[in-house]
This record gives structure tokens, sequence and C-alpha cells, in this order.
């Protein structure tokens, strides 16, 4: 036992020579437990933001003297609340939504009775009163009003309103159900879309995908064919709540049905609609598309208030753009009120702008991509950044959670001459919210002039991020490679760019956009030590420059689409227009070999509070100034764009034009045209 002849003699001192040997492990192993525990809990604070340190496990902004701290996440409403947990019952359906009071209308969806499937209310109401609610489809929806023949078939799908004892709306849902008493919930049911969409390299001729949320975890099916095809069958293997299924082999310019089948493993549930897809590229085929953004919630009450979105008109957009058989939409940003610290509440007013349009989009793709509303901040006392970590947590990463768009755009601005470091990921992914994608002879390339937004970058810089309006350097870098890519397409006639920000503001953002009141001070932060200078060169008027120039160079560039105020308008970009402040010394790009006429197409029209038009240096330029709610159409027949402009409300015509007639000879005026 006593190998040292020293404790040999001495068992007292061997035993207390162990005993702390113990200890010292001990001691060391409960250190080294803490730092563990200490790392996993530690935030991890992205180095361009070298202000905000952590302090007894939470985020504080120095500024100086000052410290802001984190203020805490304010979570309205939760999906899953909304939701309502719902539950059969032996004569109908039960709710709980939370601690909430108010009223639930509800009414049947009948399949096949009509394209577009929205619930026909019943004219009764039930009560939620502290959340609980109870729907009675066996006194109340039987007989005269079983619309769908669950009496004899014993399923079908309700749709259902949420509304507040002030009479706000606040979710519209749809859930299935089985049974003739007692009821169940359909565990398979599909509570979002399908939804159509492009495919992940941005093309829509031979493959797309469809996206979808259920109820519970499910296993989907796709079954599509069109007419004297085969069938073709799609499986989603793996059980998930959110389902993205890609199309393939598919026949170009051919219209397929489509049956979406789900399976919870004791429930099974289907819906069917249909899509055109793309003729292949370089077809020239006569077809038209649609354009528009800012639906953000509006003034009037009802459904132009449905928790964040303006639903009533953009119901009326996607009716429209149906109706005048546009082959996609692209919505460029501000679906939503937004600017919100809380992931959650962001995902109830993103639901809410899909529910609007969802009965159109079963059929087309509209495109969301990313505007300043779309903001989901981390906030310190009065001073907002992009919410971080960026991975999870950022305005982008929660944006690409909720929607399917091509993922072939860049990856982020990591890489740069002012990444803190080339290690490790500092900002957030352009994944999902900047790309391009094709519809035969038309390229739309997304940018985001939102990324990494930081409202607060104005009044105190030190806390980093990017300025509303800015496109910064490497996304400016893949948009030159990628324009050079479809230049050199012969497919490709025509290439529009789209992002929020208007390049010349009109009516509502003259002090900022890429405009700024024409101060060229202002630009994004980045900085990489507290008291480090700002590592961003160029100012927001020669960032502005640097992108006109890329489009200039481009031989197929047109015109860029915009929204941000609230209004519709046209603006020729040539050599008379006056874009700079009064005193500008720097480049003048009007003066250089490749600067040619673009056009800026402005609708920000699709339900936001209006703006009126305001003085700007260019305001001599600009056409057909409204605040009519509008949808932009530009109809392409091979090398000719007609563009028609409309009211999704009135109907009324707002303008009809022949972009290629204008751009001839530099300036606009009225030309009547006839649609396609």
């Amino acid at each position: 036992m006593f190998k040292n002849p020293f404790f040999k003699k001495n068992r007292f001192l061997y035993l207390t020579y162990n005993k702390t040997k113990l200890m010292m492990k001990t001691t060391t192993l409960s250190i080294i437990l803490c730092l563990l525990a200490f790392n996993l809990h530690a935030i991890d604070i992205p180095a361009v933001h070298p202000n905000i340190i952590e302090e007894n496990g939470n985020l504080v902004f120095i500024d100086g003297n000052q410290k802001y701290p984190l203020k805490s996440t304010n979570t309205k409403y939760t999906l899953q609340q909304l939701l309502g947990n719902p539950t059969g019952t032996d004569s109908g359906i039960k709710f709980d939504f939370g601690n909430l009071n108010g009223k639930l209308y509800y009414g049947f969806i009948k399949p096949g009775d009509g394209r577009y499937p929205y619930p026909v209310f019943y004219h009764r109401t039930a009560t939620i009163k502290k959340g609980e609610a109870s729907l009675e489809i066996l006194g109340h929806l039987g007989g005269k009003y079983d619309i769908i023949d669950w009496e004899k078939n014993g399923q079908g799908v309700l749709g259902y309103r949420v509304v507040t004892d002030n009479g706000t709306i606040l979710y519209d849902g749809k859930i299935a159900f089985i049974g003739k008493s007692p009821f169940q919930i359909n565990a398979a049911s599909i509570v979002e879309g399908p939804f159509v969409n492009f495919a992940k390299d941005g093309t829509f001729h031979n493959t797309l995908r469809l996206s979808f949320e259920t109820l519970t975890k499910t296993t989907a099916t796709v079954i599509a064919h069109a007419d004297n095809t085969q069938i073709h069958t799609f499986k989603d293997e793996n059980p998930a709540t959110h389902h993205e299924i890609t199309l393939t082999n598919l026949t170009p310019d051919s219209v397929y049905s489509y049956t979406v089948k789900t399976d919870s493993g004791d429930d099974m549930y289907s819906e069917s609609y249909s899509f055109n897809t793309a003729p292949a590229p370089g077809s020239k085929k006569p077809f038209c598309f649609a354009y528009a953004s800012d639906s953000r919630h509006g003034q009037g009450g009802g459904e132009r208030r449905i928790e964040g979105t303006n639903a009533y008109i953009m119901k009326r957009i996607a009716a429209l753009i149906s109706f005048k058989k546009a082959a996609f939409m692209q919505f460029t940003g501000d679906m939503i009120n937004g600017y919100s610290s809380s992931i959650e509440q962001t995902k109830v007013e993103y639901r809410n702008w899909k529910r609007a349009i969802e009965p159109f989009a079963h059929y087309l793709p509209i495109v969301a991509t990313m505007g300043n509303h779309e903001a989901v901040t981390h906030k310190f006392a009065g001073v907002s950044i992009d919410r971080f970590p960026y991975a999870t947590e950022s305005a982008e990463a929660v944006f690409a959670s909720q929607f399917v768009n091509p993922t072939n755009g860049p990856e982020s601005e990591d890489g740069t001459v002012y990444d803190p470091n080339p290690n490790q990921a500092d900002f957030p992914s352009y994944q999902e919210n900047v790309f391009y994608y094709i519809y035969d002879n038309v390229a739309i390339v997304v940018l985001n002039s939102n990324y990494w937004y930081a409202p607060s970058i104005e009044s105190h810089p030190n806390i980093g991020g990017n300025l509303h309006g800015y496109l910064m350097d490497k996304q400016l870098e893949w948009l030159e490679t990628t324009l050079a890519t479809l230049d050199a397409d012969n497919n490709i006639d025509f290439v529009f760019t789209t992002h929020h920000t208007p390049v010349f503001p009109n009516g509502g953002h003259l002090g900022d956009d890429m405009w700024y009141n024409g101060s060229n001070k202002q630009r994004a932060v980045v900085k990489h030590t507290v008291e480090g200078d700002n590592l961003i060169q160029r100012g927001i008027i020669e960032q502005r420059d640097k992108y006109l120039k890329i489009l200039m160079k481009s031989e197929k560039v047109i015109a860029f689409m915009t929204g941000d105020e609230h209004n519709f308008n046209w603006l020729v970009i040539n050599q008379e227009t006056n874009i700079y402040p009064n005193k500008w010394d720097k480049e003048d790009i009007r003066k250089l070999p490749i600067f040619r006429t673009l056009f800026q197409i402005q609708n920000g029209a699709a339900g936001a509070p209006y703006y009126a038009q305001q003085d700007a240096p260019w305001r001599s330029q600009v056409q057909s100034f409204s605040t009519q709610n509008a949808v932009v159409f530009f109809h392409i027949h091979g090398k000719s764009i007609k563009v028609e402009v409309l009211n999704p409300d009135t109907l009324d015509t707002i303008l009809e034009r022949d972009v290629r007639f204008f751009q001839k000879i530099g300036f606009l005026s009225y030309r009547k045209i006839s649609c396609l």
C-alpha cells in the first residue's frame, strides 16, 4: 500500500496528502465546469459591434459615458397562441387563445367552390373569454349550412377569424377536422400554403418548389401531372411542419394539376390546385408580370389592419394579378408593420400577409423581398440594431425562415476590407434576400437596401450597423458579376433590378433612402475597436453612383423597381436629370461615356398610409405621381415592353406607357396602348 517509505512511517500524513490531492482535483474540475457553463451561456457578440459588451449576463451598449441596457422583448402574440391550440369536442371545436378576449368568426372552406378558397363565415360568432372559445359544428353548421357535406363525409375544413374586443382583426386561420360527433382535429392539416415558388437556381420552366406548413409533423407527397403526360410524384420523407418540395423534370410552358398529400401517421389530408410552368428560356412568348410594395397596415379599420398588414388591398392586388393572368408578381418590402424585437410577433405578421395572398399564390409565384419594416431588432433604450445571433435571429434569418426564394445570391459582407475577422461570420446572410430569377427572356435581380439595418445608426453611429438605403460592397460586387452573366445570356432581353428604397425619392423619404437631403456624410458604420475609425469609405450618394454605374455598364438593365414611398410615380434618369446637391465636388457620372437612360419605377402604393409629392432636384422628370393604390403590370412581347398601372381597388387606369418608345426619345409622354 505504501510505496513511499516516508508515508509508510507516517500513515496520517499519507491520508492527509491524498485527501488534499482529491480536493485539488475536485476544485479544478469545478472550475472547468463553471467555465464551460459560462461559455455555454455567454452571449456571442459580433465583432462588428465593439461598443456592445456583456454585463452580468445582459447586453449593454456603451456610447461615451452613457450605458444603454438591452430592453426585454415584448411579444404581443405568437403563432401558437393565435392558432388557438384547437381540440375536438362532442359538438365542434374548442380553442384556447391564451389570455385573449374577443370574438371568433368561423365558416367552412369548400374545395372546388370557386378557384380561390376563402371561408364563408357563418352568421353567428363565438365569444372568446379568457382565451377560450367553442365552435358549434353539430348544432349550427348542419342542414342548410352544411355546404361541404360533413354530415355525410365526416370531414371538412374550417376557416376562422380572431378579433379583439375593440374590433381589431388579429389573425385568419384554417383547420381541418374529422368526424360527425365527436369531432377531432386532423393532425395533418395544412395551416399555411401551399405556395408556388421559383427553383433554387431561379428558374421556373422545368423545376420549381412548393412550400407549406402543417399543424403537426407530417410526411408529404406532391402528385403533379399535365394533360397527356406522365404523373410525377415527389416526396418529403422526413416528418416536419415546414415543407419545401422540389418538382423536377417538368415540361416548359405547361399547365400542371397538383395535389399535396400530408400524413401524420394517424391522419391524412390533401389539397389540389394547378400551376403553369414558364416557357423555355428565350422563347419570347408574350406574358406579363406585376410589381408592388409597401402593404404594411393602413388606416380605415377592418381588413386594412390585420395585425401588421393591409390584407384588404393585398387581396385586391392578388385578385387583380390573377385576373390579368400575370405569370408572377414581385413584391419588394414593407409587407408588414414590423420593426419588432420579437421574432414571434414578426412571424404572426408574416403569416397574416401570406394568408391574404394565399388563395392566389397556390397558382403562381408571388416573390416577396425585404424592406426596412421587416427589421427584427435588439433594442437598447431608444437605440436599435439588427438582432443577433445573425444565423438564427437577424431580420435576414427570420425572413428566410418564412419565405422560399432562390439561393443564388452572395453569402454575406464577410471577406470585405472592413470585415473585422476573416475567420468567422461577422455579418448576416444574404441567403434568400438577395438573388435573381428568370422567366423566359426577363431576369429580375433582387437587392437588399436594408441589409444589416440599424434603425438608430444616424443618431448613434457608435453602435455600428447599416444605413437605410445603403447597398454594401459585397452585394454590389455580386450584382456586377450577375449582370455580366445575364448580359452574356442570349436568352435574356431585359433585366430589372429591384430594391426597397428609391434611388431618387420623391415623396416621403427625401430625408433618407439614397439621398439624405443631398448629404453624402451618411454611410454604414463598421468599426473594429471602440475608438477606431469607421472603415466605410464612401458616403450614400457616392455608393448610389457606384450602383448606377454598374447598371449602366449592363446592356440589358432597363429599370429599377422601388418602394418605401407610399405612392406611384415613374422617373426618367438621363443627362438632363439633376441628380446632385448644390456644390457637388465629386465625380459626376452624367459625364461618363457609359451614362445612359434608365427608369425608376416607384410603386409603394400597396396599402400603407400615403405620402404626397415633395420638391426634389429631379422633380421635372417625375411623371404620373399618384397616391392611389397601384399595381404595375409589365407586358413583355419579344423585345417590346408595355407598362400598365391599375388601381386594384377601383380598377381605374393610372398609366399606360410603351417603355422602349420613351427610352429612345429620352423623356416621357402619354401613349395609349392595348393590353396583351
